[in-house]
């Protein structure tokens, strides 16, 4: 029964429906690829035995069980998109990002310059900084608390900024382009499950970096230590031309 029932499914495929499976599979290779390693991995890979499940049901034709499932599904749909906002949300930020044009600070080498200079004077002199750089997703839709600056990179302002007991000296500045945009942003922190060892700022690096595109700057107030946060990882110890090395490879 059960082969048959298979057997006829199959004797009425076309060219058209193989496009569509694989499109589909694609499509849901590509969530998974974007939650792997969150606290929300688990639960796809629920959904998906549900999936299944109401797949063997079906072809079994087992009735209450099938019933049940159909039921449930409206139930389902609305579960899915409160346990997934934050995936949803990075999918489709990520999807627009790719219809931008993309914007570098590689033609612009003195803003470059005048960031790195600034991360290592304030390594030496070890005060605790957090530099977050846009690129395509904007980070002001991410940011707590921001006051707006609008002003030119500058070395000496971003050390002004970040000099301790400065009324802007906690949180984060937010590069975008060629101009400091904002001063003392509140990032928020990753989930609990995704924490790692680290401060504070460390944490909020990692936390912008997985909600956005951003590159994320931070100074150790306790080491001096000079890390970079991309797509939600920390890169540890860098100097100044690992640090320069690493802007130009992400193509700030």
């Amino acid at each position: 029964m059960i082969f048959e029932y298979i057997f006829n499914a199959f004797s009425k495929f076309f060219i058209t429906d193989i496009i569509d499976i694989f499109f589909l599979f694609l499509l849901f290779y590509y969530l998974l690829l974007l939650i792997k390693g969150t606290r929300s991995y688990q639960m796809a890979v629920g959904l998906l035995s549900i999936g299944i499940l109401a797949l063997i049901a079906g072809l079994l034709e087992l009735t209450a069980f099938s019933f049940i499932l159909e039921n449930a599904l409206p139930y389902l749909v609305f579960t899915i998109i409160v346990l997934f906002q934050d995936e949803l949300r990075a999918i489709l930020t990520e999807i627009g990002s790719k219809l931008r044009s993309r914007y570098h600070l590689a033609g612009q080498a003195s803003v470059k310059d005048e960031i790195v200079n600034t991360v290592v004077a304030l390594s030496l002199a070890r005060i605790g900084a957090i530099i977050a750089i846009e690129r395509e997703i904007e980070v002001k839709n991410y940011v707590n608390r921001p006051v707006k600056i609008d002003a030119l990179v500058d070395k000496d302002l971003l050390l002004t900024i970040f000099t301790p007991n400065s009324p802007l000296h906690d949180g984060a500045v937010v590069i975008s382009k060629d101009r400091v945009q904002m001063a003392r942003c509140f990032f928020q922190l990753p989930p609990m499950l995704e924490l790692s060892s680290g401060g504070t700022r460390h944490l909020a690096a990692i936390g912008i970096t997985q909600q956005t595109d951003c590159l994320a700057l931070v100074v150790s107030e306790e080491t001096g230590r000079i890390s970079l946060a991309v797509n939600g990882e920390l890169i540890r110890g860098l100097d100044r031309e690992g640090l320069k090395t690493r802007l130009t490879h992400f193509e700030v």
